[in-house]
């Protein structure tokens, strides 16, 4: 009798336990060429990297960084610092909280990206390399040493998982191939940042400050960019500066303190944005800044529905809408078919009323259906919205939106005696059309997340989190699933109302086709609910800075055509294969996506 023994199973790839980089770089020759790279990106943005102003932004100046060289300089610094930090310099280790070699590569790959966007771009545009000066040469070398650099610094391999000796060619490749890319995971990955020590309360609202300060200089700096160029190389180095940051552990460090003054935060971030306007030495970007509150303030209503209630609504837009056409009938607006002419406030009560009414009136008879059923009687009512206000035109129907020309020649709010339509001057600083638009939104937008805020606390605001959660438990622990779906319907449409009330005295006209399911131009469903998803459902910053982003960025990208829809949908699809809870995820959310993240000690009555 004979004994068959089982070949082992090998791994083929590097054994357990091994720390070696992603390239074959000694990590101490790999450290200093990350150090040395960024210090040499910062001094070659004092060079110039072209020899005609033909290009945006005028590099051919020496000793003075312009346009692209700026954001390169910036993400050099950024590369220099934590290199010098992961060499345990004294002074630079409150940098590094969560540990250096992460943040190192994501700042790298931002001075990389950065600076060969720009070249690449240099070089199409002017007809090739020769229109280089040596100061382009130069960043691309130093940035491409810093890159090679950081990837030659320690990576905890994780345990590859065995094969079978018998597996075919293909089967090998897709083994080694996971294993490699779980590999490059963990080389970007961090530790959880160390506890921060409590500080005085002077100091950590300082820091608070500080914080705010620097955000709004972000905002305002990517929103004023003036040319295309110059808008996407800031949305490589911001995007890839802010992890770098996040895996130092900076920002978990940060969420430790505002975690401590909330309301001091809340409070200093509407602070924050009402200096915008006097940032801007015109209109032109206020026009922007309004809009995107007026985005903001309707996905944040949204996300009460969606992020609390998880009640998937593909026709929230049409509640806007609703808002917008009340408000504008009774503003003495002549295309209206009311000869009414309410002062702000009635205006505000009717828009949000008439929102209210009709989020009940849908909610009824539909939210007793879940899931994909609701979403698809949803996006009906959406549809039958603007298509009900495209034939009111007295042919079609009664004459009571005007059709598809709509209702037209809003006048501007008039709050009393503040006339919104004209400028006004307040301590040497002049406050266009929009920029008073803005603060009332400003104020708007403090409403509604005070309204989430303590709905979100309340009694109801925890029976919404069960029935997202498991709405047959919720039932079955004794609540009202039904009423309280309604009321999150009701409460969602009318701040959605509220929002539409002022974009109707904005526009100046409210049409059929600015309520749309999908299109280029926001808001409609499809980009409130990217929104929502995008920043992070359930969390207040979350769709507030979804929204921006999704309104800023095809307002920038204008030039991409027909293609900006391809770029928002790649860019989606990126975003939920990597980051599915969102950008500002609460704590829940993240333990649901991410089965490795630390548990966290206490959860909140929504998770956060």
């Amino acid at each position: 009798m004979t004994t068959q023994t089982t070949a082992p199973k090998n791994t083929g790839a590097p054994a357990a336990g091994d720390t070696s980089g992603l390239i074959g770089i000694p990590a101490n020759l790999g450290r200093a060429l990350a150090t040395g790279g960024g210090v040499l990106t910062v001094v070659s943005t004092f060079l110039a990297w072209t020899w005609t102003a033909e290009f945006p932004g005028d590099l051919t100046v020496y000793g003075y960084p312009g346009g692209l060289q700026v954001l390169v300089l910036v993400a050099g610094a950024l590369t220099a610092l934590l290199g010098l930090a992961s060499y345990d310099v004294k002074g630079l280790r409150w940098l590094v909280p969560a540990g250096a070699d992460a943040a190192l590569r994501f700042a790298a790959l931002a001075a990389f990206a950065t600076a060969w966007y720009t070249v690449v771009a240099i070089s199409a545009q002017l007809g090739g390399v020769v229109n280089l000066e040596p100061g382009g040469y130069l960043v691309a070398a130093a940035t491409l040493i810093a890159l090679l650099g950081s990837l030659a610094l320690p990576v905890q391999r994780p345990e590859p998982d065995p094969f079978d000796p018998d597996d075919t060619g293909w089967e090998r490749f897709k083994h080694n191939s996971s294993h490699n890319w779980q590999t490059v995971k963990a080389a970007f990955a961090a530790d959880s940042p160390r506890p921060l020590r409590t500080l005085p309360s002077y100091a950590e609202i300082l820091i608070i400050v500080a914080v705010l300060a620097v955000g709004l200089f972000v905002f305002t700096y990517g929103i004023g960019t003036e040319y295309d160029e110059l808008f996407v190389g800031f949305l490589i180095t911001a995007g890839f500066g802010f992890a770098a940051l996040n895996k130092s552990g900076l920002i978990g460090q940060v969420s430790q303190i505002t975690a401590r003054h909330q309301n001091i935060t809340v409070c200093g971030a509407f602070v924050a944005a009402a200096c915008f306007p006097f940032t801007q030495s015109d209109d032109q970007y206020a026009t922007i800044g309004v809009y995107i509150l007026i985005f903001a303030t309707v996905a944040l209503g949204l996300n009460i529905v969606v992020g609390l209630a998880g009640l998937l609504d593909l026709g929230y837009v049409a509640f806007l809408g609703v808002g917008a056409y009340a408000a504008s009938m009774v503003s003495g607006s002549p295309s209206s078919p009311f000869d009414l002419h309410l002062p702000f406030w009635g205006a505000v009560l009717v828009g949000a009323a008439a929102s209210l009414i009709f989020g009940v009136l849908i909610g009824a008879p539909t939210l007793r259906l879940r899931g994909d059923y609701l979403a698809i009687v949803t996006l009906g009512f959406g549809e039958i919205f603007r298509i009900t206000a495209n034939n009111l035109d007295g042919t079609s129907g009664p004459d009571v939106t005007n059709g598809s020309n709509g209702i037209s020649s809003i006048p501007d709010l008039d709050i009393l005696g503040f006339d919104l339509g004209i400028s006004h001057d307040f301590g040497g600083f002049t406050i266009g059309r929009f920029a008073n638009y803005f603060f009332l939104m400003l104020v708007i937008t403090a409403v509604v997340v005070l309204v989430f805020r303590r709905s979100g606390d309340s009694r109801i605001g925890r029976a919404w989190v069960a029935i997202r959660e498991d709405e047959t438990a919720a039932l079955a622990m004794g609540i009202n699933g039904f009423r309280v779906k309604l009321i999150a319907f009701a409460v969602g449409a009318s701040l959605a109302g509220l929002a539409g009330t002022v974009q109707a005295h904005v526009t100046y006209t409210v049409t059929p086709e600015q309520y749309l399911f999908a299109g280029t131009t926001p808001p409609n469903s499809a980009f409130l609910l990217a929104a929502v998803v995008l920043g992070g459902m359930g969390t207040i910053a979350g769709p507030l800075i979804g929204a921006s982003l999704l309104f800023l960025i095809p307002n920038k990208l204008q030039f991409l055509d027909d293609y900006q829809l391809f770029a928002f949908g790649l860019a989606l699809v990126l975003l939920m294969r990597f980051r599915p809870e969102g950008l500002i995820a609460n704590r829940r959310r993240k333990l649901e996506f991410h089965e490795e993240a630390e548990a966290p000690t206490v959860l909140s009555k929504t998770g956060a």
